[in-house]
């Protein structure tokens, strides 16, 4: 298994970041575990309200806990909340179940992490996540094919869209 270094742990966070502000998106807060559920790294920005670290830290734990984005955690939670009852339980930390969680994988799909963001609507965390993602020199469930998905287990959200019209580009 590869592990995630702390620099781009970081890079991952500054990605975050970058997109957050290029969507003008509320202060958010991102953490990065690795690939065993430990916290590699965490940042909140300016103006970001108490409890950030445990909801983003939900977000990520619970995206690998269940090897899907925390959007499929939600909408398994909805399906099956018996079963989602006693995984909670179980769990060795905390599941919160909202959009914002995203694994973080190697080209070849290995995961070696989840990026948890919080502070905005689901959608906007997600986007922020998958920027984030990117700007640290990883890929997303959502960037495999079909054929890859299918063949590595990835379970891929539907296309995600901004809520909010795009704003002018920032300098």
């Amino acid at each position: 298994m590869r592990a995630l270094r702390l620099s781009e742990a970081n890079k991952i966070i500054e990605g975050t970041f970058k997109s957050a502000k290029k969507r003008q998106a509320y202060a958010l807060a991102a953490i990065v575990l690795d690939a065993g559920g430990r916290v590699k790294a965490f940042q909140k920005q300016d103006g970001a309200s108490l409890m950030r670290f445990e909801i983003a830290y939900g977000k990520a734990f619970g995206s690998l806990s269940l090897n899907r984005s925390s959007r499929q955690v939600l909408q398994k939670f909805r399906e099956k909340p018996h079963f989602m009852s006693d995984l909670h339980e179980l769990a060795d930390g905390p599941l919160f179940m909202e959009g914002g969680g995203q694994l973080i994988r190697d080209p070849s799909g290995e995961i070696v992490g989840a990026l948890g963001v919080t502070g905005d609507v689901n959608e906007v965390d997600d986007l922020c996540a998958i920027d984030g993602i990117h700007a640290g020199g990883f890929l997303a469930d959502a960037d495999f094919d079909a054929k890859a998905a299918k063949r590595l287990n990835i379970k891929i959200d539907p296309p995600l869209k901004d809520p909010r019209k795009m704003p002018a580009k920032v300098k």
